[in-house]
């Protein structure tokens, strides 16, 4: 019997014996996940605006930042209301909440009012990262899966078009007008450590292009079913590194672990003891392609990381931990506050001139926001151990409420992606988190509407039917009719 449907029954009685009637009812089941044509938009307009990182500047110290994603994430948040549940709205509360609590109980009022400003934006960036989460899961495998795949390709060929078709006057000349400041302009460093001028296709900087490449084939790699999906999300990377070459692309890889341990290892929605073994060693295997591919294309830029001579992996990466541990040893309950930039950095400054890995060769970068570019590193800054450890399970109960399968596979996949990304309360963190729990859900999906007939009434995309079985008595041989039956 399918299952939602109604089942009724009734007796009737015609002459001797009586029989039978059941009646079962099919009654409409959920329709099939599935978006339309708005919310594709929507969707696009909102991964272009992680993609741009396009800040409109509401007053001297109130920005907009990535300004296409919140008119989308609003407009998605409203198409998306009735799926809204009341808990899943109180674990947003619940988390503003902790946040502002987090906040009051930061070393020096002082700077009470930047954090306050830092709240309100991370408040937008949770509030649309979610109507981005309720969006993306109505959608089936294939439909979101393509959808991200096809973004993931046409910024491909923007690059290369940009590097091989004369696109590069053009795309400069746009860049220019939209961005008033944060423009890449260093082609000479690229020069040095890739022997010719990354690309930038209409983006900020180089690094915003690999990073939604590298999120968005690791999404589709995530949410399609085709089983030959790993083999092609290679053949993606290798695209990546000749089209737009930077370490962000090798991050790739390493996210290949997450998905394998918590995703691909499951059967039945539980975790299996023998694929995770197999799938760990096929992790290892990603993870020593990942350090041969570091050696064999950017020998020079790896050197430099490890020898401490690559100011943008210390900015990035080195420097961030460093500070994190700084910060957790001095202030460790409430850090230093939500965007306390301010407040420690002097403290960060002389930490990163002091260190062995700092050269003195940099320019010393101020303020503090561009000293600190890892926005996993900055969640422990700005909340210390124990409210960074609130936080983070009332997080974890609001992905539970969400019913994403695997917590473990969002954080990790949300810690590897923050090693090429800061801005902890902006749009792009965020979206991340939801978009990682989004694939998670997807990827649990077993079944998906089809164009037939019986797998369209099985979703109840056809009018119920009314099936009727009658059930004829059962006649004893010896006794005639048996009333028992």
């Amino acid at each position: 019997m399918a299952i939602g449907s109604a089942l009724r029954y009734r007796e009737v009685r015609v002459g001797f014996p009586p029989q039978q009637e059941w009646q079962v009812e099919a009654a409409p089941l959920r329709r099939a996940p599935g978006l339309d044509w708005l919310d594709c938009v929507l969707i696009c307009v909102f991964v272009l605006g992680i993609y741009t990182n396009f800040t409109l500047q509401i007053s001297t110290k109130v920005p907009f930042p990535s300004a296409p994603s919140g008119v989308a994430g609003l407009i998605l948040l409203w198409r998306r209301r009735d799926r809204i549940t009341p808990k899943a709205l109180a674990c947003l509360l619940g988390v503003v909440a902790l946040y502002l609590a987090s906040m009051l109980c930061a070393t020096d009022i002082v700077h009470l009012s930047r954090r306050t400003n830092g709240l309100i934006q991370l408040t937008y960036s949770l509030t649309i990262g979610y109507a981005l989460f309720l969006t993306v899961t109505e959608g089936s495998r294939r439909q979101v899966s393509g959808l991200f795949l096809a973004f993931a390709l046409v910024i491909a060929i923007g690059c290369l078009l940009e590097g091989y078709g004369g696109l590069r006057p053009i795309s400069d000349a746009v860049r220019k007008v939209i961005y008033s400041r944060g423009v890449y302009e260093n082609d000479l460093r690229d020069l040095v450590l890739y022997n010719r001028v990354r690309p930038k296709f209409f983006a900020s900087e180089p690094s915003s292009v690999t990073f939604c490449y590298a999120l968005l084939c690791f999404l589709w790699m995530v949410i399609s079913r085709w089983r030959w999906k790993l083999v092609l999300y290679v053949g993606l990377v290798g695209l990546g590194l000749f089209a737009m070459p930077g370490p962000t692309l090798l991050l790739m890889l390493i996210l290949i672990l997450p998905y394998m341990l918590f995703l691909a290892s499951r059967r039945h929605g539980r975790l299996d003891v023998g694929r995770l073994l197999l799938v760990a060693c096929v992790s290892v295997v990603f993870v020593g392609i990942f350090w041969v591919l570091a050696k064999t294309l950017y020998p020079v830029r790896l050197d430099d990381a490890l020898s401490g001579n690559d100011p943008s992996f210390f900015y990035r990466v080195r420097g961030p931990a460093m500070a994190a541990r700084e910060i957790l040893t001095q202030y460790p309950f409430a850090g230093a506050g939500l965007t306390g930039e301010p407040f420690i950095e002097e403290r960060v400054t002389n930490l990163y001139l002091r260190s062995p890995a700092y050269s003195a060769h940099w320019q010393v970068v101020t303020p503090a926001t561009e000293l600190l570019i890892n926005y996993f590193w900055l969640h422990w800054i700005y909340l210390g151990v124990v409210w960074g450890v609130i936080i983070t399970t009332a997080l974890t109960i609001w992905l539970r409420v969400l019913d994403v399968p695997s917590v473990a596979f969002v954080w990790m996949a949300w810690a590897i992606l923050g090693q090429a990304s800061g801005a902890y309360v902006g749009p792009t963190c965020w979206a991340v988190f939801f978009l990682c729990s989004a694939a998670a859900v997807l990827h649990q999906r077993q079944e998906e509407p089809r164009k037939g007939r019986k797998s369209q009434a099985l979703y109840g995309l056809l009018p119920p039917q009314r099936t009727t079985i009658r059930l004829q008595p059962m006649v004893s041989p010896s006794h005639g009719y048996d009333d028992s039956a």
